[in-house]
C-alpha cells in the first residue's frame, strides 16, 4: 500500500465522452438527485407510517438505502473525473471505490435474497408469518444482509490492498478489483482464482434461497383459486422485476471484468457497465413505491399533501 500511495490512474474510458463531456455532466447530476430524490421519499415514507413497518417494507428501505450508498460512490466520482482535464484519480481513492462499489453489489443481492424469502414465508406461511418473520428476526436477518458481504468482501480485499501498481491505466469509469489486479506490479493471478470463489460464496447461498423461495411459493399458487394467485403474483411482480433488473446488469459487468469485450461498441459497454447501479436506483423506488398498493397510497398522500400546503 505505501508504494502506491502517489500514484495516479489514467481512466481511459472518459476519452469516448470527451465531446459531449458538459452535457454527460448535467445527465450524470440530474441521475444522482433523481436516485436521492426517490429513494428518500421512499425511505421517508416507510419510516414515518407505523403501518408500514411490516419486514417487506423494511426490507425495501434496507435496499433504498444500499442503492444511496452505491450511487454517492460513483455518480459524484463519474462527474468529477468527467470534468477534469487527465481523467486521473488517486490510488487512495480508487481502492476505497472499490471496496464501496463490491460492497454495494453483495448487498444488493443479499437484500433481493431476503425479499425472496419474505414472500415465501407470506404466501406459504400466512398463518406462521409473524412467528417465521419476528421483530427480532427481521434485525437478524438485516444485520446478516449489512454484515454477510462487508465483512467477506473485506476479508478477500485486503490480499488486493497489499499489492503496489506498476501499471497506471483503467479502462473502465471507474475502478473493480481486478482492474487493480492487472495493474499489480507482481503477477497476482491467485487473486483472480480467490475472487472468483468469493463470487460463488456471495452468489450461491442467496441464489439457493430464491430458488427454493420462489419454487415454494408456485407450488403453493398451483393449489389456489385464479383470484388467491393473481393476489400473490401482484405481490411478488416488485420483487421479480428489481432481481431480474439487477441479475442482468450484474451479469454484464462480471463477464466484461473478467472476459475481453473488444467486440462489442465502446459505448455500448460504458452503458452496461452502468446499468447495475444506475438503473436500480431508479427503477426499485418506483416498482415498490407504485408497485405496492400500500406504500403507492401513502407516497400519494404525502405528496398531495405537500401541494396543497404549498397552496395556501
Amino acid at each position: 500500500m505505501d508504494n502506491a500511495t502517489a500514484l495516479t490512474f489514467t481512466m481511459t474510458a472518459y476519452a469516448v465522452m470527451e465531446n459531449s463531456k458538459h452535457g454527460l455532466f448535467v445527465v450524470f447530476l440530474l441521475l444522482y438527485l433523481a436516485h436521492i430524490a426517490l429513494n428518500s421519499l421512499l425511505v421517508a415514507v416507510i419510516r414515518n407510517n407505523q403501518q408500514l413497518h411490516q419486514p417487506m417494507n423494511v426490507f425495501t428501505c434496507m435496499l433504498s438505502i444500499n442503492e444511496l450508498y452505491g450511487s454517492t460512490a460513483l455518480l459524484p466520482a463519474i462527474m468529477s473525473v468527467l470534468i477534469s482535464e487527465n481523467y486521473e484519480v488517486s490510488a487512495r481513492w480508487c481502492m476505497a471505490q472499490v471496496y464501496f462499489l463490491h460492497t454495494y453489489a453483495s448487498a444488493e443481492f443479499c437484500i433481493l435474497a431476503l425479499m425472496g424469502y419474505d414472500r415465501y414465508a407470506a404466501i406459504c406461511h400466512p398463518l406462521h408469518y409473524h412467528s417465521i418473520m419476528s421483530h427480532t428476526k427481521t434485525i437478524k436477518f438485516i444485520a446478516l444482509a449489512a454484515l454477510y458481504p462487508t465483512i467477506l468482501f473485506g476479508c478477500f480485499y485486503s490480499l488486493t490492498l497489499r499489492l503496489s501498481f506498476c501499471g497506471k491505466v483503467i479502462p473502465k469509469l471507474y475502478c473493480v478489483n481486478m482492474e487493480l489486479v492487472k495493474n499489480s506490479c507482481s503477477n497476482a493471478s491467485y487473486i483472480s482464482i480467490v475472487g472468483l470463489l468469493l463470487i460463488l460464496v456471495l452468489i450461491i447461498p442467496q441464489l439457493g434461497m430464491i430458488v427454493f423461495s420462489y419454487v415454494q411459493i408456485s407450488r403453493v399458487c398451483w393449489k389456489l383459486s385464479r383470484d388467491s394467485q393473481s393476489n400473490a403474483l401482484k405481490t411478488c411482480i416488485p420483487h421479480l422485476l428489481s432481481l431480474l433488473n439487477y441479475t442482468i446488469g450484474s451479469l454484464f459487468e462480471i463477464i466484461q471484468t473478467r472476459f475481453n469485450m473488444s467486440h462489442v461498441a465502446a459505448e455500448l459497454r460504458l452503458f452496461l457497465s452502468l446499468y447495475f447501479i444506475v438503473i436500480p436506483p431508479l427503477a426499485n423506488p418506483v416498482l415498490y413505491g407504485l408497485g405496492t398498493q400500500i406504500i403507492r397510497v401513502h407516497v400519494l398522500k404525502l405528496i398531495f399533501r405537500h401541494k396543497i400546503l404549498s397552496t395556501k
